[in-house]
């Protein structure tokens, strides 16, 4: 393989073949000597005083070690936000366990620890919980109305309520021609990944040492915030990174189990081991969306818009937990697009309910923020007489117009710039995939007793920025032991990070080791999120190959006596005229990376999509899907590939299946797979996927942009705009997500509020 071209190559996956033989090691497979199991009581109340927890019953079961509550743990950390840290979120951060009062039905109550998992469930039933019921707070409605409080001393259910601008939305809106406003939801729903959550902490009395395996995403910020809460240093614990089934943003923040099996494991003095069953993944991992958005639109008659002016209401759940401020906040910000709007005023709102608090995830706010305005440009192009198409062509950037100002509409971050790219390029060609010119005189036919609808969309997406490091290390044998900061989650980095240094090196590809996920690898790791871990991870990575080049230069003057200004190393070798060395005479050669930018990435592209409807049953076929997204550079395309497909079926499902539902007791009603819908492999077969490089990012030498949730963003905003053009004949607008079946088939027999 030529070690000078590997970055642009579709490399095979180098993890693939552990998981292929089976020998993945995930945390379930783990065991520890002496390992005892944890298991979670957990509030069937949403909203509730809690008058006594008698555990005493449970406590002299043969076979457990230890039974925990907030009065054996004494004074109750509470989880700090690592993003979105506004100061008004600060009275309503989550403690690791419930003491005086339960918010959500899976709040932690107590904690059992016995020999078994068995044994450690049914202690759990012989804990008797007395608890006041208090009003629970099922939606953002009933919250905003403060009749029932669930922090007392903030005195209100919104925990925020900011303004957002730029330009001169009042006077735009003044001058405008025509006006439209209306109201979108996008419904909740959470990312479940194949593996739920899991740790086993293990401490170590003589040396006072904590080691956890199982943390991922963001391990030295979950150990920077557990270290206090146990009383000891940064450096008194290891968390360690096994084979993760999965993230999708949801998985690896700090949760309160995050503290109490570590907590559990110091004091039993032996390894304690947790994992959560489905119904508890469904009802304490965090959810995510539950947006709703009122939208106006100022114009003129031919199509130009002049302002838009938003407004976004958030439900929280029961509190503010780690990156949840990201959703509503996000939603807000991309609300533009990567449209030529200069006059815009936003207002973002964020309700605490009694339902489980949301998170991140895939593509958080941005999924919603697609779905609001584009579903809004349709209706406002109908409006105008306009072909929808021609529409967003007249409003789309131009390149000549980036970098483009995008202001402050996120008042945790600094002010910041569209910077590169060709969205026109990528948005012909969604459209020339699907074939609108000749296929949009389908639209709304009947055919075959299915209604036709065609859409496309475009998109632009944020992607890395902060700093990674990484450190290198020449072995024995002359390969080169490449620790890295990012953690990895099912997105192939030990392959594209490899290819990376494999070609900076100029070695070959076998003879690089990535080794992630472990606080003992770097001095410090900031972890994967945001789409970041190739633009800022990759080049932490090429830094210290570079830095390895230069040391190797600067040995081989020194030791070997070679001529610096003539040394070329290449494939392992190390040469300088008729002198010559490999990196095996470098063993133990070791340096470090770093990379850091506050300039995030903006990827862009457009999605479009062909749908069949069935009237009579609501189900929906995807007959036609294609996903364009221009990611600067693709360090291995068939990676990227395999995101992008992910992605756009995830993002499918979020529209047609995944949907977590509450009563008004605010207790979850679906919370199994028997009721909780999720993709098949067969569910969304006609799915495209392309990748193209045309505008190199300027925020990075390797010129990546984030490509690990382009798939997503623009799914419900597109889809739902094909099926609103199918079902048009029938007077009905889409305003609403999930797009299922029984609702389609009501909205069409008129059961809903969505028709005109």
């Amino acid at each position: 393989m030529n070690v000078r071209t590997l970055i642009g190559q579709s490399v095979h996956r180098s993890e693939d073949f552990r998981f292929l033989k089976g020998a993945g090691r995930f945390i379930d497979d783990l065991k520890r000597e002496g390992m005892l199991h944890a298991a979670v009581l957990r509030s069937p109340v949403a909203h509730g005083r809690i008058r006594g927890i008698d555990a005493s019953a449970a406590r002299t079961m043969r076979g457990v070690h230890a039974v925990m509550t907030a009065a054996d743990i004494g004074v109750v950390p509470f989880i700090p936000l690592r993003l979105a840290n506004l100061p008004e979120f600060k009275g309503y951060l989550q403690p690791v366990i419930a003491g005086d009062k339960v918010r959500y039905v899976g709040e932690p109550i107590a904690l059992v620890v016995a020999e078994t998992q068995a044994l450690a469930e049914d202690a759990l039933e012989a804990i008797a919980v007395d608890i006041e019921r208090l009003p629970a707070l099922p939606d953002r409605h009933a919250a905003a109305a403060d009749k029932s409080l669930l922090f007392e001393a903030a005195g209100s259910n919104r925990a925020v309520r900011y303004t957002a601008s730029f330009g001169d939305a009042k006077t735009a809106f003044a001058k405008a021609e025509y006006t439209r406003k209306e109201t979108f939801r996008c419904h909740r729903l959470t990312g479940l990944p194949l593996e739920t959550r899991g740790q086993i902490s293990e401490w170590d009395a003589a040396k006072k040492r904590l080691t956890v395996f199982g943390a991922t995403k963001v391990l030295f910020f979950n150990r920077r915030t557990l270290a206090p809460m146990l009383g000891v240093t940064e450096a008194d614990i290891d968390m360690i990174e096994v084979d993760v089934g999965g993230g999708f943003g949801v998985k690896g923040e700090f949760y309160p189990e995050d503290f109490l099996i570590p907590f559990a494991a110091r004091l039993v003095g032996r390894p304690v081991k947790w994992i959560e069953d489905r119904r508890e993944h469904l009802t304490a991992t965090n959810h995510s969306r539950e947006v709703d958005c009122e939208l106006e639109i100022a114009c003129t008659r031919d199509g130009t818009i002049l302002g838009m002016r938003g407004h976004i209401s958030a439900d929280m759940g029961a509190y503010i937990r780690t990156n949840g401020g990201v959703v509503p906040a996000k939603a807000a910000q991309f609300l533009p697009g990567p449209y030529c709007i200069r006059d815009i005023a936003l207002t973002v709102e964020a309700f605490v309910t009694s339902k489980t608090p949301v998170g991140t995830l895939r593509a958080p706010g941005r999924f919603e923020a697609n779905f609001f305005r584009e579903r809004l440009l349709d209706i406002v192009a109908d409006d105008l007489g306009l072909d929808p198409m021609e529409f967003r062509r007249k409003n789309l950037i131009k390149e000549a117009e980036l970098p483009f100002h995008t202001g402050k509409l996120v008042p945790y971050e600094p002010e910041t710039d569209f910077d590169t790219g060709d969205y026109h390029v990528t948005f012909e060609r969604a459209i020339a995939e699907i074939g609108w010119d000749k296929n949009k005189a389908m639209q709304g036919r009947l055919l075959d007793g299915r209604l036709h609808g065609f859409a496309a969309t475009p998109f632009v997406e944020s992607g890395g920025s902060g700093k990674e490091n990484s450190r290198l290390v020449i072995e024995g044998d002359g390969s080169v032991s490449v620790y890295v900061g990012s953690s990895v989650l099912g997105q192939g980095l030990e392959t594209t990070l490899a290819q990376v240094a494999a070609e900076t090196l100029k070695l070959p590809f076998e003879k690089i080791k990535i080794l992630h996920g472990s606080t003992t690898y770097v001095r410090e790791g900031f972890g994967t999120f945001a789409s970041r871990s190739m633009v800022v991870g990759g080049c932490a990575v090429m830094d210290g190959c570079n830095n390895l080049l230069a040391a190797i230069r600067a040995a081989a003057t020194e030791r070997l006596g070679f001529p610096n200004e003539e040394i070329e190393i290449a494939g392992g070798a190390v040469v300088a005229g008729t002198k010559r060395a490999s990196f095996s005479d470098f063993a133990g050669l070791e340096v470090e990376g770093t990379f850091a930018t506050t300039t995030r990435t903006y990827s862009y592209g457009a999605h479009a999509c062909h749908v069949a409807v069935d009237p009579r049953t609501g189900h929906v076929d995807i007959l036609d899907y294609v996903a364009i997204e221009d990611v600067g550079v693709a360090i291995n395309p068939h990676i990227v590939h395999g995101q992008a497909i992910g992605a756009l079926v995830q993002g499918l499902g979020g529209v047609f299946l995944d949907q977590i539902l509450y009563d008004q007791d605010a207790q979850m009603l679906n919370a199994s797979l028997a009721d909780y819908l999720v993709p098949l492999a067969t569910d969304f077969s006609n799915v495209r996927a392309i990748t193209m490089e045309l505008r190199r990012s300027k925020t990075n030498p390797l010129g990546a942009k984030g490509a690990g949730e382009g798939g997503m963003v623009a799914v419900a905003a597109t889809t739902a705009n094909a099926v609103a053009a199918a079902l048009k004949p029938l007077g009905i607008e889409l305003r609403d997500l999930p797009l299922s079946p029984a609702r389609l088939w009501g909205l069409v027999n008129g059961g809903g509020a969505a028709k005109k």
